[in-house]
């Protein structure tokens, strides 16, 4: 397999290549964000609604703002998800059909690798 070493080589300078990209173009975009931001400042300078020494403040503010990541509701940002496997509960409704082979079998599953789950976290 002599091309795969090619391959993970090429996949790694085109990951590096986007992520200049990616850099290249966001810095673009500050430098848009913040000519426009300094045009909005020297407006309301010019309007008496900011001081010309707080104008400089509002700019920099502005450009901090944007570079924070979004929060959805204006709330602390989401805890992060717990580690670890997710609980299931399984609901028996035995008036459906009590003797469904399927569902036996589904459960026969389920019982079976919760054994191995709690003998995996037994060797840990």
């Amino acid at each position: 397999m002599p091309g795969f070493g090619h391959l993970v080589q090429k996949a790694f300078y085109l990951g590096v290549g986007l992520a200049s990209y990616a850099g290249e173009k966001a810095g673009t975009q500050f430098q848009e964000l913040r000519k426009q931001a300094q045009l909005l400042a020297d407006e309301m300078v010019k309007r008496g609604e900011l001081q010309a020494e707080e104008a400089g403040k509002f700019v920099d503010d502005l450009i901090q703002q944007a570079q924070r990541p979004p929060v959805t509701d204006g709330t602390d940002p989401p805890p992060p998800p717990p580690s670890g496997p997710r609980p299931i509960e399984i609901l028996d409704d035995e008036e459906d059909n009590p003797h469904d082979p399927q569902a036996e079998h589904l459960r026969q599953q389920v019982d079976a690798l919760q054994a191995e789950l709690r003998r995996l976290q037994n060797l840990d």
